[in-house]
């Protein structure tokens, strides 16, 4: 088969979709894309046997065939490329693949499309409606705090619960707890509870455009059309943890504090922290927030002091400071609101004003304090 199409126009193609390819896999097929050409459509296809993304491009030519390409070679060459026309001549019979540009050819050895696994066909139960923005926020507000312990499956993914006007997404790793609220009318008819990859969820909020999103959804997968990208995801079938039962109701000690210089003083105390604990002590007094922390393998320490807003009993508190940094950037507001019970038990991090329909809950565990 031969293309020819804009280098930058394939390189954001392939670049959206190829998060989807394994850096190390026991099937090497997976680590090509899936060229398909089919009267006048090229479809490019990535996959790692739980995600399959494609995405379309218009191009001319009457050709049909398809093969596979690996996947890290072809995409290096196209970044490395200026904006230029490439034209792809593969041979299905030998898998030898040429491409060419006014300046330069470029061969490769491709494999087989007879190899490539087969998209699993779809049969939608139910739809979804959700704008661009607020899927896109329900994703971002919490995917960091998902787990990468491929032990509890669960927790590598996201919780949606979908309930008549609300759409609430749910991300913890043990450590870290993010509940995300937001009032939506056009989830009215649909009652569910799903576990998506958080894979998955990162590269639908990386291709989400314009184009209003259509989610489809059957008992065990999940399909995003975004435009000329579609994605299908399966659906991790594995009970959440009861998530309510670790946020505390009882945390009564309030400290508001201005969100940017808290965490640039986290940011700054964390470089003098132990290297295996990263503790970072935050020490609440009247009107005043002390950030320290200290290695004394190495005979270094830091501390820091800013003026906040703190009526309560003095107090101090051990965290982690990764666990601070992104919670606190992903805060919108200039201040945060944090809400403490004793040393021993989780701090509760919100934003200080919530944006309409939206409610954002971030709960962080402490770091024992030896004093």
């Amino acid at each position: 088969m031969k293309l020819t199409v804009s280098s930058n126009e394939l390189q954001k193609s392939l670049a959206n979709i190829s998060g989807v390819i394994p850096t190390k896999s026991t099937l090497p097929i997976l680590e090509n894309f899936l060229l398909e050409l089919s009267e006048n459509e090229l479809t490019l296809t990535a996959t790692d046997l739980e995600i399959f993304a494609s995405v379309k491009l218009s191009i001319k030519s009457s050709e049909k065939g398809k093969i596979a390409i690996p996947a890290k070679k072809l995409l290096d060459t196209i970044r490395a490329l200026p904006e230029t026309s490439i034209t792809i001549l593969a041979d299905g019979a030998t898998n030898k693949v040429e491409m060419s540009t006014q300046n330069g050819t470029y061969k490769l050895t491709g494999e087989s499309s007879e190899n490539y696994p087969s998209v699993p066909s779809f049969k939608e139960h139910e739809e979804l409606q959700v704008d661009n923005e607020t899927l896109r926020r329900l994703i971002m507000k919490t995917a960091f705090a998902v787990s990468s312990d491929e032990l509890r499956p669960a927790m590598t993914g996201i919780l949606f619960q979908i309930r008549n006007s609300e759409i609430r997404a749910v991300a913890t790793d043990g450590h870290r707890l993010v509940r995300f609220s937001k009032s939506s009318s056009a989830s009215k008819n649909v009652q569910k509870e799903i576990v998506i990859p958080a894979k998955a969820l990162n590269l639908v909020a990386k291709c989400i455009e314009e184009t209003p999103t259509k989610i489809s959804l059957n008992e065990t997968q999940a399909m995003f059309n975004l435009g000329n990208i579609t994605l299908v995801s399966r659906m991790i079938d594995e009970k959440y943890p009861n998530y309510e039962s670790v946020i505390p109701l009882d945390n009564d000690r309030k400290l508001i504090v201005n969100k940017n210089e808290l965490l640039d003083s986290v940011r700054r105390t964390s470089l003098y922290a132990s290297s295996t604990t990263h503790l970072v002590r935050i020490s609440l007094h009247k009107n005043s927030v002390t950030v320290s922390a200290e290695d004394i393998d190495f005979g270094s320490e830091a501390k820091e002091t800013m003026k906040c807003d703190y009526t309560s009993e003095p107090m101090e508190i051990g965290f982690n400071s990764y666990y601070i940094v992104d919670v606190l950037s992903h805060l919108d507001t200039d201040e945060a609101l944090f809400l403490f019970s004793t040393p021993a038990r989780a701090a509760i991090v919100k934003p200080s004003t919530q944006r309409e329909g939206e409610d954002l809950l971030m709960l962080v565990m402490p770091v024992r304090l030896n004093v």
